[in-house]
């Protein structure tokens, strides 16, 4: 099985050596790049084919959301992971917004941060449900009301089987739990789930949530966004 390929991203180098210690000793790991800034990034992707960006949220010239909004927007991007030392931080949520696909806190054991790059890279989000509960409280503003409108408008393209699956998603159930709740297969709501990402243009299950949250559908266990 080939190793996970990480690139490292932060500009503190002290920073960036814990964490090439922390994961070189992991036998499927293996760093490929660091870079100190986001104005790095994209070449270093380019050069070094990344599955996994451990992303630095605050730097000197292009901040980590920048970057992950840059890589995402590309075909093929790698995964993004967050490094933050907020729980809660509003740019986290935004860059979770932009497509990463989780955050982990800088100081979280290692063998945790390992965890969450292998997870990253079988494609499950690093985000549990009390944390995704937490940002998503955050996110209220004064352009709510804004945002509820188009998110109800984006999710107006689901059918009514693909929107019980997204607010399911939105309250973190795992895919085994949505067949039990709405007597389906796993099979089926794994594809329901990718009809969703594809339908709306997401990236991942955590901005499904986010959408979810945003048009209102988590306010209530029956509330139907009307």
């Amino acid at each position: 099985m080939a190793a996970i390929r990480v690139l490292l991203v932060d500009d503190d180098p002290l920073v960036r050596a814990g964490l090439s210690l922390m994961m070189g000793g992991a036998g499927d790991i293996e760093i490929v790049g660091e870079a100190a800034d986001g104005d790095e990034v994209e070449a270093l992707v380019d050069r070094t084919r990344p599955d996994v960006v451990l992303m630095d949220i605050r730097m000197p010239a292009v901040d980590g959301l920048t970057a992950t909004e840059r890589l995402r927007g590309r075909p093929d991007a790698p995964q993004v992971v967050v490094l933050t030392t907020f729980h809660a931080d509003e740019q986290v949520l935004r860059a979770l917004r932009a497509g990463a696909a989780g955050f982990v806190l800088k100081d979280t054991p290692p063998a945790e941060i390992v965890h969450a790059v292998r997870r990253v890279a079988a494609g499950d989000p690093v985000l549990s449900p009390a944390v995704t509960r937490r940002l998503m409280e955050r996110a209220a503003d004064t352009a709510a009301d804004t945002r509820r409108t188009r998110a109800r408008a984006r999710l107006a393209a689901l059918n009514d089987r693909e929107r019980e699956v997204a607010v399911a998603v939105g309250r973190g159930l795992a895919n085994a739990e949505i067949a039990a709740a709405l007597f389906l297969s796993v099979a089926t709501v794994k594809t329901h789930v990718s009809r969703i990402l594809a339908g709306l243009g997401l990236n991942n299950r955590v901005q499904i949530a986010l959408l979810a949250h945003d048009a209102g559908l988590l306010d209530g266990p029956a509330d139907d966004g009307n």
